[in-house]
């Protein structure tokens, strides 16, 4: 099972779960806990492979991994916490993990919080992805994380996000890197799926301004999805909660408790 910390509320029933994205681990969420734990029960988890999250044996000899497989991962943590129903909070490829858990089980989800969201590969994205595909097993996979941070946050106000981002990538093993980027290499149906699709689950989008690689599809997308909202959040970048984490956390808690 993942690696997960939960926090229990004196008398609130609500629970918000965290997803973090690729490379990263739960500790992306340290600006949110203090503020969330007030008001909610709070599930933190570690995706497998990250964190603390470590290999086991039986996904060692899996070289496949996929959305289905990673998403019931995290309905076996809420299983097993007896958790009938959360809000979920995402950021980058945790948003792709979110909708594909509230398609496949929509009782199990309250609302959705996308920050950072993926909902579609642009020309630039998709070169980048076909360049990681070409080198993965030559260039250190490190190098070729930080060149892509650098790429999706390049401004100096995203100095923070990329560093924090690059830290817990170190703790990934080369194996464990090249099994999560085929993964993100096929999403293009999925996500085609997800914007043609408009879910009936209250969702907010909370994207930095300065997100030039994804802010585009998801403005276009939230003018036709009747059930979503899009929170736009000046002079940030793509990682939302740690670039301006007063900000998220005040609008997200407001959204939540709505």
């Amino acid at each position: 099972m993942l690696h997960h910390i939960t926090y229990k509320h004196s008398s609130s029933l609500h629970w918000v779960t965290f997803v973090h994205g690729a490379g990263g681990s739960s500790s992306i969420w340290y600006k949110q806990i203090r503020e969330f734990k007030k008001h909610f029960n709070v599930l933190l988890l570690d995706l497998r492979g990250h964190g603390n999250s470590k290999p086991d044996l039986k996904s060692v000899f899996n070289d496949k991994y996929t959305f289905d497989v990673i998403t019931n991962d995290i309905v076996e943590v809420i299983n097993f916490q007896n958790i009938k129903k959360s809000h979920f909070v995402g950021i980058s490829l945790g948003t792709i993990l979110i909708r594909n858990l509230a398609e496949k089980y929509p009782e199990r989800v309250a609302s959705m919080v996308m920050g950072g969201a993926i909902m579609k590969l642009n020309l630039r994205s998709q070169i980048l992805m076909k360049l990681g595909i070409i080198f993965k097993s030559v260039v250190p996979y490190l190098w070729l994380y930080k060149f892509f941070a650098f790429v999706i946050m390049p401004n100096k106000n995203h100095k923070e996000s990329r560093l924090l981002f690059v830290r817990e990538a170190k703790k990934l093993y080369q194996k464990e890197f090249i099994r999560w980027f085929r993964l993100t290499s096929e999403i293009n149906p999925l996500l085609r799926f997800f914007r043609t699709v408009d879910i009936k689950i209250p969702t907010l989008y909370v994207m930095g301004e300065e997100d030039y690689l994804f802010l585009p599809s998801v403005k276009k997308m939230t003018t036709i999805h009747k059930n979503s909202e899009l929170l736009v959040v000046e002079n940030c970048g793509h990682v939302v909660n740690v670039e301006q984490p007063h900000f998220f956390n005040e609008k997200v808690v407001a959204y939540l408790k709505r």
